[in-house]
């Protein structure tokens, strides 16, 4: 970013304190509230629509389904133990054994698989190979744990042995579960629309690929060309300038960049306007790579898509770190609640207005909010801003004056201290702002800055910058 996080949050004065805000323009990101999935069967249009509980049932059955491989070998491996040691097989005492280890088991699965991105969506997640990868974590994770607590035993082939019908189990489960809920799919006509970028020659030969997939999860709807429009029989979208406008005229789902040679400047623009609008961006390798790469196989995909990510935070990350944000806001507003108190009164009874300062600032996709601030200048000082603007000690976007006129004697204790930011705790429980994050910009800074400065507006604002 071009600005310093440290002078920001000292301009407040861009709106009315009473009152709806003077300007609350949003930042221009056109986010597309769309389905592209219209005209389908009633009943599966109906779940395709219902996103979030599409997600929930993705997350809810694979961890079924993940749960029920781990304790089937578990109980698989002791009761093949059983047989070949004692040559006979107590199905209740096995069933009693695996109770006794199938927890730690399958909660060290469960985050292993989280972490290793297993529960992602479904052109997101990884095959077999980190499957088996993460299965052999388990049982090295179960052996160590074992071992610290000092239990014995007089055949490891538990752990072995459970890996190998895990291996099994689990990897045939995913794989049905791959095939029956490709099949939904398919027949709900779901598809991920997508535009290629690139060159001609490889244009033509990623799409011929993913054409050919059986699944055909991806429908290729055009394609935009750094060069003379080649004649691969695919449509041509317009220009690599136009990529905004063709996102949002043909609803489309992902870009693909089908060019390993594409200009670096250029590559970077384009994964900023297509994050902007919501949609993913991957890259499809050349051909050398795709015979690398088949190892880590994507289930359902021709051709490994490698996905560039958005600066955000999903899933079990989001989860995270919303719940350290409560926790740790929330114990913080309990804690400083008396020095709280006291800066409401000093403000309050130093100087006239309102003891809380609301200025208004674009936050988490450009939609305003009310950033709460212990009021640090004298009464109407947002009408002195233009006045000032000479005495600007800063260039570009901020504003910053070392001894500003308008700021009271109590207000610039806060300042010094960076107390009177302390109520933006009560914004991130409200879930406007995080504890960490980029500083939100007053409407004036933000106006001022350039297009790439605005993926700042990706992720929700925080009290505490880079500083």
């Amino acid at each position: 970013m071009a600005s310093s996080p440290l002078t920001p949050e000292r301009q407040e004065a861009q709106t009315p304190r009473h009152g709806a805000p003077a300007n609350r323009s949003v930042v221009d990101f056109p986010f597309p509230h769309r389905d592209v999935r219209a005209k389908r069967p009633p009943l599966l249009s109906f779940v395709l629509r219902l996103e979030t509980l599409r997600r929930a049932g993705r997350i809810v059955s694979l961890l079924a389904l993940d749960i029920a491989g781990v304790f089937l070998a578990i109980y698989t491996a002791l009761a093949v133990k059983a047989l070949v040691r004692t040559g006979t097989l107590d199905w209740h005492d096995v069933y009693l054994q695996t109770k006794d280890i199938v927890v730690l088991a399958t909660l060290v699965t469960l985050l292993l698989f989280a972490k290793s991105g297993l529960y992602d969506d479904r052109g997101q997640r990884p095959g077999l190979a980190r499957i088996v990868g993460s299965l052999f974590q388990v049982a090295g994770v179960a052996f160590l744990f074992a071992v610290i607590n000092g239990n014995q035993f007089s055949s490891y082939y538990i752990f072995y042995g459970s890996l190998v019908f895990a291996i099994a189990y689990v990897g045939g489960l995913r794989y049905a579960y791959e095939r029956v809920t490709g099949i939904i799919l398919r027949a709900a006509g779901y598809q991920r629309r997508a535009v290629l970028v690139g060159t001609g020659e490889h244009i033509e030969a990623v799409a011929h690929a993913l054409m050919d997939s059986p699944n055909r999860p991806v429908d290729v709807v055009g394609f935009v060309s750094l060069n003379p429009r080649p004649d691969n029989g695919l449509r041509s979208l317009g220009r690599l300038a136009d990529i905004g406008a063709v996102i949002g005229e043909h609803r489309i789902d992902e870009v693909i960049i089908a060019d390993p040679d594409f200009p670096q400047r250029q590559a970077v623009e384009l994964v900023d306007q297509a994050h902007q609008q919501g949609v993913r961006v991957r890259i499809a390798p050349s051909t050398m790579e795709i015979l690398v790469h088949r190892a880590e196989f994507v289930p359902g995909e021709t051709v490994p898509l490698f996905e560039l990510k958005p600066p955000v935070f999903e899933g079990v990350d989001y989860l995270l770190k919303r719940t350290f944000d409560l926790i740790v806001a929330g114990g913080l507003i309990f804690v400083l609640s008396p020095g709280l108190l006291l800066a409401w009164l000093l403000v309050r009874l130093t100087s006239r207005g309102p003891a809380i300062y609301r200025s208004w600032r674009p936050g988490i996709g450009g939609q305003p909010f009310a950033c709460l601030k212990f009021r640090t200048m004298y009464r109407d000082a947002d009408l002195q801003q233009h006045e000032l603007e000479i005495h600007n000690e800063q260039s570009g976007a901020l504003f910053k004056i070392r001894h500003d006129p308008r700021v009271t004697p109590v207000g610039r204790f806060l300042r010094r201290w960076s107390l009177d930011e302390l109520p933006q705790l009560f914004n991130v429980l409200r879930g406007e702002m995080s504890l960490v994050g980029p500083r939100p910009l007053p409407q004036r800074d933000f106006l001022r800055l350039e297009d790439w400065h605005k993926k700042r507006y990706l992720v929700l604002p925080g009290i505490t910058g880079l500083w």
